[in-house]
């Protein structure tokens, strides 16, 4: 029977969905579903949510199973074929707290710091350790099983687990299939979606939308540029960093104006405050996100774990289709996360983790060669780049000194603080994460 483990299953909302997905997926149907975590009332309510999702969707074909802590994890993943990845290495808090409240003293501000930033390098160097012994576990149970990495920073853990193990990974995101439409709604410009044609590529949370063309062949660049800039000079609204990229280099940008706010040194500046209300920049969104959610989740939850209707319907999330693919070998394209070997982006480095479009069938994640991007896309790829290259060398090495490396490359730290201050903050951050950054020295 095919063996589907996911790993962090106590994200219920989000094992609901993938996992939900899988059960309305005919070929998936009849599979086992190993549910792993370290909390065991999270794993215990995701566990009964997808019960009774099996049973109202998919007539009880799937077999579940819950593996609770470390002890259990091999058994987890023991002949899985696919392993899915949603874990958060030390939650809101203490983890998250830390990554926000200590920047700040130093007068540094984030919005969602689980990309790149101080926030991102520290989510990175925490969760690395936990990524690389399942990658060991997996390389002794199962060593054919497809790793769907759906766990932030995507880039760093990807390119991790491509670079130094022997598993087979594709990072995973939802900004990609998600880009034009969200773009169409802002620019009512929905009349386009149909037969459209489009190329994304580039780095995970800044891909760009290189071509976008109508059911005819046309270009419809020049009037998405006319319409976002007439968007952005009428008032506030929700996008405006994307669309002032789309003004200042010519392109849009996969994920959202939150994000990147903070993957440069143009928005977030200490000497223009002016900047946050002009670009309607949210500070300090993830930490708000996590306590709304916290508050709300046990309402959410009584409700989903008392609903004997629950049942699902197919998701927008890549990971069933791309089980598909592979076990019927039958193509299907996704926007996925992979290195960029063979120089799949030519102005990259063969290291680094390239988001491209991949084709998908039995023989696993075929990337497409993409070619030179703009110079000035592929200069602001590569500034987020240098950082995530210089993360995983620290991970790799363990050395704090490394760690600091990568934050002075960082460009929103290195626009707003001194190197001193960047050092003081990492010790301070550091012991402040206790066991979860341990083996950094």
């Amino acid at each position: 029977m095919l063996k589907i483990t996911f790993m962090g299953a106590g994200s219920t909302v989000f094992a609901r969905n993938v996992l939900g997905d899988v059960m309305c997926m005919p070929s998936l149907q009849e599979c086992e579903i190993a549910l792993y975590d370290i909390d065991a009332v999270r794993l215990r309510e995701s566990y009964q949510i997808l019960s009774t999702i099996n049973h109202n969707a998919n007539q009880d074909r799937a077999r579940l199973q819950t593996y609770l802590g470390e002890e259990n994890r091999r058994d987890a993943l023991r002949g899985a074929s696919f392993v899915v990845n949603a874990i958060q290495v030390g939650g809101y808090e203490p983890c998250t707290v830390i990554d926000f409240e200590i920047p700040k003293k130093y007068g540094l501000r984030q919005t969602i710091a689980d990309t790149l930033g101080i926030g991102g390098i520290m989510r990175a160097l925490r969760t690395i350790p936990v990524m690389e012994g399942f990658a060991r576990d997996m390389e002794e149970v199962c060593p054919d099983a497809l790793f769907l990495n759906y766990t932030n920073p995507m880039a760093m853990l990807t390119g991790y687990m491509l670079r130094y193990t022997s598993v087979r990974t594709v990072g995973l995101c939802h900004s990609v299939q998600v880009c034009t439409q969200h773009l169409f709604e802002q620019l009512d410009m929905t009349d386009k979606l149909e037969g459209h044609k489009e190329l994304i590529a580039g780095i995970n949370h800044m891909a760009w939308l290189l071509r976008i063309t109508d059911r005819e062949g046309n270009d419809l660049y020049p009037e998405i540029r006319r319409r976002a800039k007439k968007k952005n000079a009428e008032g506030p609204h929700t996008d405006m960093v994307r669309f002032d990229y789309l003004d200042k280099l010519g392109y849009y940008c996969t994920e959202s104006s939150e994000h990147n706010a903070e993957y440069n040194c143009f928005y977030i500046k200490s000497r223009y405050p002016e900047l946050i209300d002009r670009f309607q920049i949210p500070l300090d969104e993830y930490p708000r996100r996590c306590v709304n959610q916290i508050k709300d989740w046990k309402k959410t939850s009584e409700a989903l774990l008392n609903d004997a209707t629950l049942s699902h319907t197919l998701s927008r999330e890549y990971a069933c289709r791309i089980m598909d693919a592979v076990y019927t070998n039958t193509p299907y394209e996704i926007g996925g996360n992979v290195l960029n070997s063979g120089h799949l982006i030519e102005d990259f480095p063969v290291q680094a983790c390239v988001e491209v479009p991949c084709l998908v069938d039995g023989h696993g994640i075929h990337p497409t060669y993409v070619g030179s991007l703009p110079p000035v896309l592929a200069a602001m790829n590569m500034t987020n780049i240098n950082t995530q290259l210089l993360t995983i060398e620290a991970a790799r090495t363990k050395k704090r000194d490394d760690i600091l490396r990568a934050v002075m490359l960082e460009p929103h730290t290195a626009a707003e603080l001194s190197i001193d201050d960047m050092a003081r903050m990492v010790d301070e951050m550091i012991e402040a994460h206790g066991d979860f950054m341990k083996m950094y020295h």
